[in-house]
């Protein structure tokens, strides 16, 4: 019998939220490219929830559901320290996000109206919960997020406690919008099918946290990171790929089963990390990525994904 590799070519739902086309990504008809330049991460999240960018009235009192979700719920700061935090991030992030469906009166409520305050209280606070696990794991207090400021600004705030330059803030604002939304993935595509048995919200996310977590999707960046690290100078480059391609190892942060000619959000993630690394004083850091990118390409025929740039960019940030 046929085999479909990752479910390519089969059809497993119809969508108007995104859409990939060649090189082009779209969020309900808007390019990344024009989001990613001109919008929040807020303004985005509200236009693939309601299906159109917010008016200002909208944003207002969407920028204050979120706001007044944000803070973790009192009973959660004792897991902070009774969990194990020297455990992988999205392990703790998967056992908070569980700690909070069982203090949420709307857990088990399928109405839309519960969906859509879940929604709120999931988004708001995911970055709250990994900014406090990075704080506790360092042996430092959480902090409380500052209310009326961003999602991109908070966390970066909570993570590193001092209030973060506007500059990094729309950077990472940036990059929270890239990942928004990307038709089927993995971690998309799980969470569908578990909210498909009507098992709720937190049981979907929860899901894709799982999923996510693998380095085949989202742990990739933090593969690439290592591998630049190992390599840890220009020179030891050539050395270093001609190993990994004739034993076969895996260049992570290369390939995609959509992109055949180049994925957009990894063009604009390219550009901020030349710009990020050279910022904090570590451009060899881009120049590696430029080259093990010239080489995939020149022998192996493969093009980066986002998770490739993404890495020294997050990294840059001073995101662990």
């Amino acid at each position: 019998g046929a085999v479909d590799r990752g479910l390519e070519g089969v059809v497993a739902c119809s969508t108007a939220i995104s859409t990939i086309a060649g090189t082009t990504l779209l969020y309900r008809g808007y390019t990344i490219e024009d989001l990613a330049a001109h919008a929040t991460f807020e303004e985005v999240a509200h236009l693939l929830w309601f299906g159109r960018l917010p008016s200002a009235d909208e944003f207002a009192r969407f920028q204050r559901q979120l706001d007044d979700a944000m803070a973790l719920p009192a009973e959660s700061f004792g897991w902070f320290h009774g969990l194990p935090t020297d455990v992988h991030p999205m392990d703790f992030l998967h056992a908070v996000v569980a700690g909070l469906s069982l203090h949420d009166p709307d857990a088990n409520v399928l109405t839309y109206e519960a969906n859509l305050r879940k929604a709120v209280r999931l988004t708001a606070r995911l970055a709250t919960i990994i900014a406090a696990y990075d704080r506790v794991r360092s042996g430092q207090w959480p902090l409380q997020p500052m209310p009326g400021r961003s999602i991109a600004w908070n966390f970066l705030y909570m993570l590193h406690g001092k209030e973060p330059s506007a500059r990094r803030v729309r950077q990472l604002d940036t990059c929270l919008v890239l990942h928004a939304d990307h038709e089927l993935n993995a971690s998309a595509f799980s969470a569908r099918v578990t909210s498909s048995t009507l098992s709720g919200m937190y049981s979907s996310v929860m899901a894709a946290i799982g999923t996510l977590k693998g380095e085949l999707h989202g742990g990739a960046n933090e593969q690439v990171m290592r591998m630049l690290l190992e390599i840890g100078s220009p020179k030891r480059l050539e050395a270093y790929l001609d190993d990994a391609l004739s034993s076969k190892r895996k260049v992570m942060g290369f390939g995609h089963r959509v992109y055949k000619e180049g994925d957009p959000r990894a063009a604009i993630l390219k550009r901020m990390s030349a710009e990020l690394t050279a910022e904090i004083g570590r451009p060899e850091l881009y120049e590696m990525s430029a080259a093990i990118e010239e080489t995939m390409h020149d022998r192996k025929g493969l093009i980066p994904n986002v998770d490739f740039y993404s890495a020294t960019v997050y990294y840059s940030m001073g995101i662990p």
